[in-house]
């Protein structure tokens, strides 16, 4: 018998189309990569515009964006 309401439950489950649920983290807005990629180059000058720091720059610039949301 729990074999049967397995199987439904998956099949209920792949059938039913996704639907987000509304909380308190969807209503902060994500930075856009456009903004982010903003910061980022902003960041990039602010340092001096030496190579090789491009990550760095970018997870700076999005930890950023993020935490003034």
């Amino acid at each position: 018998m729990a074999t049967k309401n397995k199987s439904n439950v998956d099949s209920e489950l792949r059938s039913t189309p996704f639907q987000p649920q509304a909380d308190e983290t969807s209503s902060r807005q994500t930075p856009s990569p456009e903004e982010i990629r903003r910061r980022a180059y902003e960041i990039y000058l602010e340092r001096g515009g030496g190579p090789g720091d491009e990550l760095d720059d970018w997870m700076r610039a999005e930890r950023e964006l993020e935490s003034a949301n």
